[in-house]
């Protein structure tokens, strides 16, 4: 499943909720967590229980934020799986490999299963990514940047370089798992070109896909994460060439060309796939 653009929706807002499925996103989130006041969480649930039921099947991913396990999540449960499914949910505050799989008993409890989204924000959550990168219901890794920022007492900056570590060991933790790693959000949602410029350096770091908090922020998140036609030809010419030359190191466009590159262009070419699908 393709998820270049992840975009968060307040699940207390229904004309929001209704809006976010019919934008550019790959992925649409219902927040129950932090886009909603704790006094406004009763009514956000039923809210989103009663949008998932008008709006799926959608022609994005519908997903629900639930709040943390042991603080409201099986509350958000009774309320939203007594409707349609969403098709996946995301865990936030994620410490360890346990939280997805309480999170995921709540779920069968209701008869069903559902993919997990687990989103890392913490000290614990990155030092234990790789458990609940590799948790069985586990089909995505969210690196938090803000939370995680707050948790160890850092303070943010436009270079990024006090998250650097984190950011990057997401990656590796969902890649050994087999499982899609996304990144931060970008909170200037006003600001495109530095977005743009935030999502390339995700691309370059490895990341399948981005957090949004805008639809406008998911229209250029998808652009960078959609390969060139330029890049996707490199793709093509490097794998025909690797045909031919059947094993061992070949040449294309006047370079010297082996496994890892072909893995890359293996890469560009299931993204461009994924994004014409």
């Amino acid at each position: 499943m393709v998820r270049r653009s992840v975009l968060f929706s307040p699940g207390d807002d229904n004309e929001k909720l209704r809006k976010a499925v019919q934008s550019d996103a790959d992925t649409v989130v219902f927040d129950l967590e932090d886009a909603v006041t704790p006094d406004a969480k009763p009514a956000a649930r039923e809210t989103v229980r009663d949008a998932l039921a008008d709006v799926l099947p959608a022609d994005c991913e519908v997903c629900v934020r639930v709040n943390p396990v042991g603080s409201r999540a099986s509350a958000d449960l009774d309320v939203v799986l007594d409707g349609p499914p969403p098709d996946s949910l995301v865990l936030p505050k994620t410490r360890g490999a346990g939280d997805v799989e309480r999170l995921d008993s709540l779920v069968r409890d209701h008869g069903t299963t559902l993919p997990v989204l687990a989103l890392v924000e913490s000290a614990a959550g990155i030092l234990h990514a790789e458990a609940i990168a590799a948790a069985d219901a586990t089909d995505a890794l969210i690196f938090g940047a803000e939370d995680l920022a707050g948790d160890v007492g850092a303070t943010r900056t436009p270079e990024g370089e006090e998250v650097a570590y984190a950011r990057q060991h997401v990656v590796l933790a969902a890649r050994a798992a087999g499982v899609a790693p996304i990144d931060t959000l970008y909170t200037a949602y006003r600001d495109h070109e530095g977005l743009r410029e935030a999502t390339e350096t995700a691309v370059g770091l490895g990341y399948d896909g981005k957090l949004a908090i805008h639809p406008a922020q998911a229209t250029v998140i998808n652009e960078v994460f959609t390969p060139s036609e330029e890049r996707l030809a490199w793709a093509e010419r490097v794998l025909a060439a690797r045909d031919e030359a059947d094993g061992g190191v070949f040449v294309v466009d006047g370079e010297m060309v082996d496994a890892p590159q072909v893995r890359q262009a293996e890469r560009v070419r299931a993204r461009a796939a994924a994004a014409r699908d």
